[in-house]
């Protein structure tokens, strides 16, 4: 097992390099489980915008935050795009069409210079983009016929739950207050290790995809002590560019698990496409 300066150091090479999580594609969407990975991409998203802005804000890690924000821009609109034209049914249509409003003012605030300002006020949007994501992902779930949509989307899950740890705590440092903020953490932790359980247990896990859990487990202990950190109080830049990197290290392997269940067979029958009121 590595250690702790091991791990760290390697983050922060991680996070200069990594622009977007391994494997993403660039391309239509291929499939019921592609569409479910990809609409959770959106979740995450948009809590890792918001996340390395405040980063750019505060002077964290500046030319990689600079280089993940841009590039999970540049993601987003295309997942959008692919969600928009993929959508099999009006309710979804719907849902991506309203959060392509909320994408439009979301968008400006990130393209601009970094303030507190902005950065209050995406502390707002981001929720908002985060709600219609989940809707769209839970709505693609409904339409899937086995339970490897559900995988997809609790895998994904969990790399919305790193990026919206980590968020929370790029608020606090720099001093921007939520509304029930320690709750919602504490209530994402609970669920990440939750979910965490489950997908341990799936019998459809291939030897590939225990190994991840695995070292998803591993990381989590580094990435939780890193948050834990901010509790004593002192505001403390090491600190916080470790959460910057171990989140980005989480959300690395999560992608990977999240990719790896929706090679693993269609979510269901083509003919789910023809059914635009199925729920």
């Amino acid at each position: 097992m590595p250690t702790r300066r091991q791990f760290l150091g390697g983050g922060v090479v991680l996070c200069a390099s990594l622009v977007a999580p391994s494997g993403l594609a660039r391309a239509a969407v291929a499939s019921l489980n592609d569409a479910i990975n990809k609409a959770g991409r959106l979740r995450m998203l948009s809590q890792r915008m918001a996340k390395v802005y405040c980063q750019l804000g505060q002077g964290i890690l500046v030319p990689q935050s600079r280089r993940i924000l841009d590039a999970s821009m540049r993601l987003y609109q295309e997942h959008l795009d692919e969600l928009k034209a993929y959508a099999p049914a009006e309710d979804i249509r719907a849902t991506y069409a309203e959060l392509g409003g909320v994408w439009r003012r979301y968008h400006q605030l990130l393209s601009a210079t970094p303030s507190l300002e902005n950065a209050r006020q995406i502390s707002r949007i981001n929720e908002d983009a985060l709600r219609l994501a989940h809707l769209g992902t839970t709505q693609l779930e409904l339409l899937a016929s086995t339970g490897v949509g559900r995988l997809v989307n609790i895998a994904g899950r969990q790399r919305m739950l790193s990026q919206r740890l980590a968020k929370f705590y790029m608020f606090r440092y720099w001093g921007i207050q939520v509304a029930g903020m320690d709750v919602e953490a504490e209530t994402a932790r609970r669920e990440f290790l939750s979910a965490m359980d489950a997908l341990e247990r799936a019998p459809e896990n291939s030897a590939k995809i225990r190994g991840e859990l695995e070292l998803a487990r591993m990381q989590w202990l580094f990435f939780d002590q890193a948050l834990r950190q901010q509790k004593t109080g002192a505001k403390d830049a090491g600190h916080a560019a470790n959460v910057a990197t171990t989140s980005e290290r989480i959300l690395e392997v999560m992608d990977r698990v999240a990719t790896l269940y929706a090679q693993l067979a269609p979510a269901g029958p083509t003919e789910t496409v023809q059914h635009p009121g199925r729920r």
